[in-house]
């Protein structure tokens, strides 16, 4: 699986941490190791206007998600396995780039403050959340809220889980 992180911000971020919780939500979402992500993180005045211009809305946000390929999520949580499990599963299938999270250190720097768990935590947490939005999740009625909050926390207790035994 390629994670690309580009830090644009100001902000000195654990870019190794970013990509191992992306790499635990890719592989418990069933996504394939062929797949590509590019996580970019950014400055206040450029998530501005991202947040502007994609969704119509003024000011930083914390977390943009750009999905780029349709998505075969056959295998993954939920969805039937669309071939056998044999060798030749998957292999006409080549590299699949999901898409951009777009994250604000700065924006995550005051939430992580004010919930109490610190920046690096809700910079995995941001991450998290846009993964899922490129795995096609979304929280705009309350039970997609619900399922897509819950599965988030679920997937980052086992990431620190992970951690902790690691």
């Amino acid at each position: 699986m390629s994670i690309e992180v580009v830090n644009e911000s100001v902000v000195v971020v654990d870019e190794p941490a970013l990509v191992q919780v992306s790499r635990h939500v890719l592989d418990r979402m069933g996504v394939s190791p062929l797949a590509e992500l590019s996580l970019l993180l950014v400055d206040v005045d450029r998530m501005a206007e991202l947040h502007v211009k994609w969704m119509g809305e003024p000011g930083p946000t914390d977390v943009l998600a750009f999905p780029m390929d349709e998505l075969d999520l056959r295998g993954s949580r939920g969805v039937p396995q669309g071939r056998g499990t044999g060798t030749d599963s998957g292999s006409d299938a080549g590299p699949t780039m999901l898409g951009d999270v777009v994250l604000c250190p700065e924006v995550a720097e005051r939430q992580g403050a004010e919930a109490g768990h610190g920046t690096e935590a809700e910079l995995q947490l941001l991450t998290t959340h846009g993964l899922l939005h490129l795995l096609g999740y979304d929280h705009g009625e309350p039970e997609e809220h619900a399922q897509m909050f819950g599965l988030q926390a679920e997937l980052l207790e086992s990431f620190r889980a992970s951690r902790a035994d690691g």
